[in-house]
C-alpha cells in the first residue's frame, strides 16, 4: 500500500505533465499505465504544438527540446480550386506553432519525471478506482497487488477512459457528434512537399500535407470510415493524394516509399462535469476533438495546466471551493476548440450527400477566410489557441 495525495491514472503527456506541474508545488502523486513506457514511446503521433504548450513544456522545466528539435511554423496553407492561400499566424497574431511530435512530448515528460524522481508506473493490470475513499488498486509489472490511497483521482487515461464511467448516470452529460468519414494517414520517406502544412479541399474530399522531419512526411486524405489500408497499393495512394492537390498553379507532391499507412477514425466528445467528488477528468477522458483543428494534445496540456493550480490550492492552501473552478475554466476553452474544430472540419471536407450549392457554399467560406483580415485572424487565433478573454 501507497500513501500519496493525488494518484493519477494515464501516464501519457495530461498524467505526466499534471505529476511534474504539481511536484514544482510541493504535492506528492503516483501515476500509473497498463501500458508499457516502450509502447506509448512507440506509437506514432503527430503534433502541432500551441505557442502556450511550448512555453509550459519550456518553462517548467520539462526539456527545451521542443525548440531545438521542434520546427516552428509561422502559418498554413489553405489550398482549394487548386491555388494555395497561405494564413500568416505571425502577422495576424504574433505567435507561430510548433510541429513536434506528440510521442517526443511524451519522451520529454517521461524523463523529466524520472530525472526528478518521480513516482511512475508502466506496465500495470487489472486497474481499479475507488472514488469513495480515493484510491487505485491494480497489478503491479511484476506481478504484486497494489493500493494506492490518495486524497484526490485524476482519470487522464485516454478516450476509452475507464475513470469516466465512475461518475453517476444522474449526475454525468455526454455530448458528441460522430463523423461520417475518417483519415487514411500515411508516412512516406521522401523530402518536403512544402513549407508548412497544407490544408487542401477539393472536390474528391479533403487532404492535409503535414510534416515530420526533412526526410520522412505524414500525409492524409479523406475516406471511408470502413476503408481496409491493404486495399490500397502505393501507386494508388499517391494517384488519391497527388489529385486532390492539382492545381492550375502546378503543386505536386514529391513522392517516395510508403512506411506506414491507418485510417484514423474520429469523432467530438465532451464529458460533463469533468469533476465528481474525489474524482477529476483530463484530457482525452474528459474530450476528443477532429484533428483537423490540431487540438487534442493542446487540450490536454491546457487542462492540467489549471488542474495543477486548484490542486495545489486545494491541498496546499486548504482552500476548498478551489477545485470547483477547474470544470468551468477547462470547459470554457474545450467549448471553444470543439467549435473550431468542427469548423475546419465542415469547411474542408466533402459532406456526403452535398448539392453543388453546398460545395460552392464552401468555396465561398474558403474565400471569406483568406480574404480579409478578420476572417484569416480568427482562424489564426484558433490554430495558435490565442482566444480572445
Amino acid at each position: 500500500m501507497t500513501r500519496t495525495q493525488v494518484g493519477i491514472v494515464g501516464a501519457g503527456p495530461a498524467g505526466l505533465m499534471l505529476s511534474h506541474l504539481l511536484s514544482l508545488n510541493g504535492i506528492d502523486s503516483v501515476v500509473i499505465d497498463n501500458r508499457t513506457r516502450a509502447d506509448i514511446e512507440n506509437t506514432v503521433r503527430a503534433g502541432i504544438l500551441e505557442p502556450d504548450s511550448v512555453r509550459l513544456l519550456v518553462d517548467t522545466g520539462v526539456s527545451d527540446r521542443v525548440l531545438r528539435d521542434g520546427q516552428p511554423h509561422e502559418g498554413i496553407d489553405l489550398r482549394f480550386g487548386g491555388e494555395s492561400h497561405r494564413v500568416d499566424f505571425r502577422a495576424l497574431v504574433g505567435e507561430a506553432v510548433w510541429l513536434y511530435p506528440q510521442t517526443d512530448v511524451f519522451a520529454d515528460l517521461a524523463d523529466a519525471r524520472e530525472r526528478d524522481g518521480g513516482d511512475v508506473r508502466f506496465g500495470v493490470s487489472g486497474t481499479a478506482v475507488d472514488i469513495t475513499e480515493p484510491a487505485i488498486r491494480f497489478t503491479d509489472s511484476e506481478g504484486r497487488r497494489q493500493e494506492v490511497r490518495c486524497d484526490l483521482l485524476v482519470g487522464a487515461d485516454g478516450s476509452r477512459s475507464t475513470c469516466r464511467a465512475e461518475v453517476p448516470e444522474a449526475v454525468r452529460a455526454h455530448s458528441s457528434r460522430e463523423y461520417p468519414f475518417a483519415w487514411f494517414g500515411i508516412i512516406t520517406a521522401a523530402p518536403p512537399s512544402a513549407p508548412e502544412l497544407v490544408y487542401a479541399h477539393s472536390p474528391r474530399g479533403f487532404a492535409l500535407i503535414s510534416r515530420r522531419t526533412e526526410t520522412h512526411q505524414r500525409m492524409y486524405f479523406q475516406c471511408d470510415p470502413e476503408t481496409d489500408p491493404a486495399d490500397w497499393p502505393d501507386d494508388r495512394i499517391w494517384e488519391e493524394l497527388q489529385a486532390r492537390v492539382a492545381g492550375p498553379d502546378g503543386f505536386t507532391l514529391r513522392e517516395g516509399p510508403i512506411t506506414e499507412k491507418t485510417v484514423l477514425r474520429f469523432r467530438s466528445f465532451v464529458a460533463e462535469p469533468m469533476r465528481h467528488r474525489a474524482l477529476l477528468l483530463a484530457g482525452d477522458a474528459a474530450h476528443t476533438v477532429p484533428p483537423t483543428g490540431a487540438k487534442g494534445l493542446n487540450l490536454a496540456l491546457a487542462d492540467v495546466n489549471v488542474l495543477s493550480e486548484v490542486i495545489e490550492r486545494a491541498l496546499a492552501k486548504r482552500d476548498g471551493d478551489a477545485l470547483d473552478e477547474y470544470g468551468p475554466r477547462a470547459l470554457d476553452r474545450v467549448w471553444k476548440a470543439q467549435h473550431f474544430s468542427y469548423w475546419m472540419t465542415t469547411m474542408l471536407h466533402a459532406l456526403p450527400g452535398a448539392t453543388d450549392f453546398d460545395v460552392r457554399r464552401q468555396l465561398g467560406e474558403l474565400g471569406s477566410v483568406v480574404g480579409s483580415e478578420a476572417g484569416a485572424r480568427f482562424l489564426a487565433e484558433g490554430y495558435t489557441g490565442r482566444w480572445p478573454a
